[in-house]
């Protein structure tokens, strides 16, 4: 059996090395800074580099031997232990997709009006996800607003693991909540290391700092046995440089720099990472997705597919004020590409207005162009009985293929409905009222939203987890 399948490439074999080379100067001869004395120590007692000015330059030979101990493939379950999927060098590869990324709002999908996000939008956001059959993880979509600070990380990870049983990644705002979500975690499931449900997400501050939140969160992510997410945010011409080599070359050596530290900590610890590139608009003081960064998702994907790690990439959210034209050609640019390419986890859809809204309706269309950019990417198969040769022959010149037995055996195969619109000729659109897409989009995210189902052990979960919040309480 033969199959044709669309791909999409960026860089060259010679690209690539010469991107290597690139990071491991920046890292040999500018070096990072490492804001934390205690991962400081860790460079200096395991590897013997020493720091001037918490400035930390790392040889080539010790990203090399990171390259080689760390783990090619990450093994991702849901929360019942059953394994979903992998990431990392796999036959039959397949860019996964999450909803969610911390937002501050939640955008109503009939009205377009923005709220404060709330513990309530948690539990939407997380049904929603939970819900669309081409979301692969649920991410933190929000920063819940109605409660202390100090427990606002525990609440919002209470209410994403009891109303879905898809894989979490969890984003904590508060640095000091980390090890008390990771707490509550273990306490409403016991092991999370022996089939990991739990993917933490942590960034160092570009450029080129390992700042002490993240190297400690790393620590306990480690110490735990769990695989996390490390992505460097770069924007072009404010945090990085303008070029887009140099954004990647950047980015790249901030990675490398974690991974050398995870690998000090604990040989052979999981770890899945990617950069984030926007450019940034000067007027506004804002960074944005954009056809000239987005090949860097591309890029990044095909650096780690080269060095043998796990990737986590960019997820076009960010641009557009709903579910609007605006966003869904970033989307479509972002989902498509990635599908083509060696993107591994795009876990961040659903954000607007530079990711400060969480858009239930844009994360519903989002699953739609998951879907296509997969039926896409998956191509055709190409053999003797596809082709069907002894058909087109018995059928020739001028006949027809509505009654042909490969036509009988598949054409149920073919869908032609979006779920979202119906496809509609002339006749029926007027017959109809002339209905605007963007009408039955918000239609049918509220009718999902007006259906979603808790898992079954929902009030269980809320109950157990409510009651250790209340006891960690001081």
């Amino acid at each position: 059996m033969s199959y044709v399948k669309p791909r999409i490439r960026v860089l060259t074999k010679d690209q690539i090395e010469h991107i290597h080379d690139y990071s491991l100067k920046i890292l040999a001869k500018v070096g990072i800074r490492v804001d934390s004395e205690r991962a400081r120590d860790v460079f200096e007692n395991v590897s013997g580099i020493s720091t001037v000015d918490n400035i930390l330059r790392i040889p080539p030979e010790l990203v090399d031997w990171a390259l080689k101990v760390a783990p090619s493939v990450v093994d991702i379950y849901n929360r019942r232990g059953e394994p979903v999927f992998q990431l990392g060098d796999i036959p039959n590869f397949q860019t996964r997709f999450g909803t969610g990324v911390t937002n501050l709002y939640y955008q109503d999908p009939m009205t377009d009006e923005v709220k404060p996000f709330t513990r309530k939008h948690m539990e939407i956001t997380t049904r929603l996800g939970d819900a669309l059959p081409n979301f692969d993880v649920v991410s933190t979509a929000g920063i819940i607003q109605d409660y202390p600070p100090d427990v606002i990380d525990l609440y919002g990870t209470l209410e994403m693991v009891a109303n879905t049983i898809k894989p979490l990644v969890v984003l904590v705002s508060e640095d000091h909540c980390f090890d008390a979500t990771m707490n509550l975690l273990e306490h409403l499931h016991g092991n999370l290391a022996e089939r990991p449900f739990i993917i933490p997400y942590l960034n160092p501050i570009t450029p080129l700092v390992l700042n002490e939140s993240t190297t400690d969160k790393m620590v306990a992510a480690i110490e735990r046995d769990l695989p996390f997410i490390y992505n460097s945010v770069g924007m072009a011409g404010a945090t990085s440089p303008i070029t887009p080599a140099g954004t990647l070359a950047l980015l790249n050596a901030e990675l490398l720099a974690g991974l050398v530290f995870s690998q000090l900590i604990k040989e052979g610890t999981p770890i899945i990472v990617g950069i984030l590139a926007t450019d940034f608009d000067m007027k506004n003081m804002q960074g944005y997705y954009t056809p000239r960064t987005l090949p860097l998702n591309l890029a990044c994907a095909e650096m780690m597919a080269y060095y043998g790690l796990p990737h986590s990439g960019s997820s076009g959210s960010g641009v557009g004020w709903g579910a609007d034209l605006l966003g869904s050609s970033t989307l479509w640019i972002n989902h498509l590409t990635s599908c083509l390419g060696k993107v591994g986890l795009a876990p961040f859809v659903g954000g607007r207005f530079e990711s400060l809204v969480f858009s239930s309706s844009f994360a519903v269309y989002a699953n739609e162009v998951v879907r296509q950019a997969r039926l896409y990417g998956s191509g055709f198969q190409l053999d003797d009985e596809s082709v069907a040769l002894n058909e087109i022959e018995t059928i020739g010149p001028g006949g027809n293929f509505f009654m042909a037995d490969q036509t009988v055996k598949l054409c149920r195969n073919t869908n032609f409905t979006v779920g979202i619109w119906p496809y509609l000729v002339l006749d029926d659109w007027e017959a109809a009222g002339k209905p605007r897409a963007d009408d039955l989009l918000r239609q049918h995210t509220r009718d999902l939203l007006d259906n979603l189902a808790a898992p079954e052990d929902h009030d269980e979960l809320i109950a157990k987890g409510e009651a250790f919040i209340r006891k960690a309480l001081p």
